[in-house]
Parts: C-alpha cells; sequence; structure tokens
C-alpha cells in the first residue's frame, strides 16, 4: 500500500509485541530501527498498526522524521482516490477525526481547514483555537454527509418499490471487483491495479439470463485492520450493502494470503450486520493460475479452503471473461431463490 502512496520502501523492521509502551517497540527494536533511519538517509517511517498521538510524537523525536501510522496511510491513499464529492466528504471526515487528538498547536495543519486570524477568543490558546475549528470542520462534515446519507436511503426505497432486486459486489481491496463489474453490466468503470481504486458505490441495470433485471453495485474494497473511524466515516456508502438482496464477495485467488483476506472480508460483513445475506463466493483471476484450456476439475483443490464455509462458490476470471456465463446464471439462481424464500415466509 505505500507505493500506491507514493513511498518507496527501503527497509523493513518487524516486532512481535504484546504490548506497547511510549514508543510502541521495545528499546532494542527502537535503536534498531533508528539505527537503519540513519543508515539509509530515509525521511518517512510507516508503522503498520494504529499509533496513539503520544507514541507518534515520541516516535518523531527520537527518530528526527516523520512518522505516520496506517491509518494515516490509508487516508492518504482515499483522499487521492476521493473523485467524486461524497467520496472526499467521507475522506475529509475520517482525516479531521484522526488529526483532532494529534493537534499540538502546529497552525500549518489549520491551512487546508479554514479559519485563521481573528477567530481565536479572548484568552484562547493556540491549540484550543486549533480544536474548536477541527470540532466545527467535523461538524459540518457530518451534516452533509448526513444529507448524503438521506438521499441514499430515497434512492434505496424508490428501488424497493421497483421490486428490482440488488446485487452488491464486496471483497478485499485490489481482488478485482471492478474489472467484475464492468464486465457483469458491461461498463466501463476506472480500474487500476491499485488498493481503494473505488470509494463511492456505482451502480448499474442489468438483464439476467432468465430475463429478469437486476441492479449491481460495485462498493469499496475492505482490508485487514480497517480503522473504525474509516468504517464511520464511510457508513453511507457501506449502508448500501443492507439493500443487497445478494452479495458477490470476490477473492483474488493468486494471493499467498487470500484465505486471510476473505476471512477479513466476513467478519467486516458480520460487523455490518449482513450475516444473513446470501452470499456468492467469486473466486477471481483464475488466468493467472491456469490457462483456460488447462482448467480441470482438479482445480476444485484451489477452493477447497472456502467451499466448508461458502457451500455457493464458483471460479471465474474477469480479465478473460472465463466462467463469467456460469456466474450469471448462478446470479439468477440465487435471486430466484431468495424471492421464492421471502414469498413463502412473508
Amino acid at each position: 500500500m505505500a507505493g500506491t502512496a507514493d513511498a518507496e520502501v527501503i527497509g523493513i523492521v518487524t516486532q512481535s509485541r504484546t504490548s506497547s509502551g511510549k514508543f510502541y517497540l521495545g528499546k532494542g527494536k527502537l535503536q534498531e530501527l533508528k539505527q537503519q533511519v540513519i543508515d539509509t538517509e530515509c525521511n518517512l517511517v510507516i508503522f503498520d498498526d494504529e499509533l496513539t498521538p503520544t507514541q507518534q510524537r515520541n516516535l518523531e523525536r527520537e527518530l528526527t522524521v516523520k512518522v505516520i501510522d496506517r491509518t494515516a496511510l490509508i487516508l492518504d491513499v482515499f483522499a487521492r482516490h476521493a473523485s467524486t464529492r461524497e467520496g472526499a466528504l467521507q475522506v475529509n471526515l475520517a482525516q479531521h477525526e484522526y488529526l483532532l487528538p494529534r493537534l499540538a498547536g502546529q497552525w500549518s495543519h489549520l491551512e487546508r481547514l479554514g479559519g485563521g486570524i481573528g477567530t481565536r477568543g479572548p484568552g484562547e490558546t493556540q491549540i484550543e483555537t486549533d480544536r474548536r475549528l477541527v470540532r466545527k470542520s467535523i461538524q459540518r462534515l457530518k451534516r452533509q454527509l448526513e444529507d448524503v446519507r438521506r438521499r441514499r436511503s430515497l434512492y434505496r426505497n424508490r428501488r424497493s418499490v421497483n421490486g428490482i432486486p440488488v446485487v452488491s459486489i464486496v471483497g478485499y481491496t485490489n481482488a478485482g471487483k471492478s474489472t467484475l463489474f464492468n464486465v457483469l453490466t458491461k461498463s466501463s468503470v476506472d480500474v487500476q491495479d491499485k488498493p481503494f481504486s473505488t470509494l463511492d458505490p456505482i451502480t448499474r441495470r442489468v438483464s439476467l439470463p432468465n430475463g429478469s433485471p437486476a441492479l449491481i453495485t460495485d462498493t469499496v474494497g475492505f482490508i485487514q485492520k480497517l480503522p473504525s473511524r474509516i468504517v464511520a466515516a464511510f457508513r453511507a456508502t457501506l449502508e448500501e450493502l443492507h439493500a443487497a438482496d445478494l452479495l458477490l464477495h470476490v477473492v483474488d485467488i493468486t494471493h499467498k494470503n487470500a484465505t486471510q483476506q476473505a476471512q477479513e472480508v466476513v467478519t467486516v460483513l458480520h460487523e455490518l450486520g449482513l450475516s444473513k445475506t446470501p452470499i456468492l463466493l467469486v473466486l477471481n483471476k483464475m488466468d493467472l493460475v491456469v490457462s483456460e484450456h488447462e482448467l480441470t476439475p482438479n482445480t476444485a483443490d484451489l477452493s477447497q479452503d472456502f467451499t466448508e464455509d461458502s457451500p455457493h462458490t464458483l471460479m471465474t476470471s474477469a480479465a478473460s471473461m472465463w466462467g463469467i456465463q456460469d456466474l450469471q446464471h448462478k446470479i439468477a439462481t440465487m435471486l430466484q431463490e431468495s424471492t421464492n424464500l421471502n414469498v413463502g415466509t412473508g
């Protein structure tokens, strides 16, 4: 992910640690990191975990270079891909909420937040001013996002009245969701081989093989240890998943941590209260495993880690169109079964 933010990784330091102190790292590992910073002349250290504001300040004083954590890196990547007003609002809210406890009277933080000279009250310190301005920005962004949420709710209600089923594509970031979306809907949504290239949900209407209409939605990708403040900021987007009649869980079958990534997505879906929504597991990028002509029943071994918990599983390659017709028929069948179940239990 660091590469997506245009950072060049020139060294890695790891440590297994059950608890973290004022530096997050142990004393010995901190000295090792400090020496590596000196040797490589790097100007940035990224921690693959969330640091407390105090830990971040302590590390920057000790290492004498800029220090950011996993959340800051994700927010930077999100900001680069926020191409719509809604996406920008969601990212800005998460950035402001991340910034608030980290303010240390640095006026440069406020150059992009508004306010400035003349906004301080009598006897107010610089850091109090900073915090007050950030809190005002957070309140404004929340109001704007609440408007977005209400509009999305109205759209969902209209779709519900029309009775057209909704299929939402979910999955770990960079699993090929947007490519699959383009294939299924004959669209041309921007596809990049980078994490979080899609931030806002995109919906298109399609006609399934049985002639029935459906709405297919492409959504933001998930990731391991997705910070809670990001989930909260993207509430308006993630609520789209609650309107889904079927979830297509796309997995990059070629990734070395495919099983772990799939479980991370399932965990987030459970946390969002979507455990009862029917899920079709799509093992994607099969073209990178074997060629179409070499696909045999033995390749089912690739899916053995998934099929026990996911009885509805298909292997596809969105890039080469392999297995797409089977996927379309499976979607139609599962939506029909879901409709029949709802009619029978209503």
